[in-house]
């Protein structure tokens, strides 16, 4: 099945001013946290959910086909 991931304009820009190692950590831990469906919140609802990486951090909510990214994070 195919997911869609959609990013909040605050998520696209905190990606856009990472660095490129950044960027990459945080598109990894979106993958990682897509494919683990089960863990995900309630499909359209108000609950988010966090994932973290080694650096970074991703805030999401879930919809039936995919998940908005709402907040990225990283520590340089």
């Amino acid at each position: 099945m195919t997911y869609r991931v959609e990013l909040s304009l605050q998520a696209e820009d905190a990606l856009a001013e990472l660095p490129e190692e950044g960027r990459r950590e945080v598109m990894k831990l979106i993958a990682t946290a897509l494919l683990a469906k089960e863990t995900w919140p309630a499909p359209g609802g108000w609950e988010t959910a966090e994932r973290f990486g080694p650096r970074s951090w991703i805030t999401f909510a879930a919809y039936a086909d995919g998940m908005d990214v709402l907040r990225v994070g990283w520590v340089g």
